[in-house]
């Protein structure tokens, strides 16, 4: 489907080597993977023109290739994933199948694409601020960034990453918890079931009225399906403090990772990228080290408010995709409203899933995080609720 203007290169076809948990299903990758003899984008093509083809494949897609999945095309992302609204200067912007005319949220903008529209069962892609998270909201699927570390990132060009992550998207939350079993095959399996909610009150403001209210009656059917559930203050400095650690520390990262390439090919950037690269120049080593104390800090209370049988819920985004082509400052104002709900999960490195919504105004999310290397039982405690029809 051209139309969606979401492939690098819809021809990629990489064929299963074995049998297992995702026969017959197929998949798109993000253009930041390595496969054997292509040429990963990362979004710019300045970066094409200067990197050559991978000598094998990531490690990722090895898991997924042993277990049955077929890849079918590359996708588009964000120059050097460093963006969450999936508009690219260079590569155009992939269409929104559930809301012709606004963004598709990024940087895995063209998984979340091709998901949307069904053209493969799943998508891959990477989660460093909420790359996965928030594209799977605005168009309409389920989205799961892991525990930091528990899914392969060998063979994936990084972002930050204290905070990069292979996460995936699924328009059905059994294919989506069956990638899971896939990428997370030495995860230790439970039976021990959630019973304990909570709900971060200053999280839940930062999502727009209607949103709330849409939100509402899900909100009340999780409170009344648990054992026990509880409206906290999740940070009494701000989630604009939490934001903040988290816009550091990665910007250092991203610097550490990419400023000499920068600096040397001079690359040509988009409106946004451009910016938020000469930013991240200016950190320094001080400012970082004291984010990484901050962020110590956020990882040990999160740690201890998600006990083995408690989740946090939260809207995934403030409200519906926004515009295409908005200005400047007000794609900024929602960018600092989306980190502040993103960096929750980022900062402590848990594993989150965010579920389609559907409303009046376009898809929003609502969003699960659990524990560290709660991962699998997350993904089967989502697809119960959805079972039980705990959504609507």
């Amino acid at each position: 489907m051209s139309q969606l203007r979401a492939y690098m290169d819809q021809s990629v076809l990489v064929k299963p080597t074995s049998n297992g948990e995702l026969d017959k299903l197929t998949f798109a990758v993000k253009d930041v993977f390595n496969l054997k003899g292509v040429i990963s984008s990362a979004g710019n093509p300045d970066w094409l023109r200067t990197h050559k083809p991978s000598f094998a494949h990531a490690e990722a897609i090895d898991l997924l290739l042993n277990q049955g999945a077929t890849l079918k095309g590359t996708t588009h992302t964000d120059e050097l994933m460093y963006s969450l609204n999936g508009e690219n200067a260079h590569y155009g912007t992939p269409l929104n199948p559930r809301m012709p005319g606004h963004i598709p949220g990024g940087s895995s903008s063209g998984s979340a694409s091709v998901a949307a529209a069904g053209d493969v069962d799943f998508s891959i892609g990477t989660d460093t601020g909420g790359s996965i998270r928030i594209p799977a909201a605005y168009c309409g699927i389920y989205g799961f960034r892991p525990t930091h570390g528990a899914v392969p990132i060998d063979g994936v060009i990084p972002l930050a990453p204290s905070f990069d992550t292979v996460g995936w998207m699924a328009q059905d939350v059994g294919i989506l918890e069956r990638v899971g079993h896939a990428l997370l095959p030495s995860q230790q399996k439970s039976d021990r079931e959630f019973h304990c909610v909570l709900f971060p009150d200053d999280a839940w403001t930062l999502a727009d009225q209607k949103s709330v209210e849409h939100l509402l009656p899900t909100k009340i059917n999780l409170e009344k399906g648990m054992n026990d559930s509880e409206t906290i203050l999740l940070s009494a400095e701000g989630l604009t403090k939490w934001k903040e650690t988290f816009r550091i520390a990665q910007a250092y990262e991203v610097w550490a990772a990419h400023g000499e390439w920068v600096e040397t090919n001079q690359p040509s950037f988009g409106p946004g990228i451009a910016e938020r690269f000469a930013m991240a120049k200016t950190m320094t080593k001080e400012m970082y080290n004291q984010a990484l104390v901050e962020m110590s800090t956020v990882q040990k209370k999160m740690e201890a408010l998600l006990s083995e049988v408690t989740v946090m819920v939260i809207p995934t985004v403030p409200g519906p995709a926004p515009k295409l082509g908005l200005p400047d400052e007000q794609i900024e104002q929602r960018r600092s409203q989306t980190l502040q709900l993103s960096c929750i999960a980022g900062l402590a490195g848990l594993p989150q899933v965010t579920i389609p919504v559907q409303t009046s105004d376009g898809p929003i999310g609502l969003s699960i995080i659990a524990g560290p290397n709660q991962d699998l039982r997350l993904l089967k405690f989502v697809r119960q609720l959805i079972t039980e029809k705990l959504f609507v």
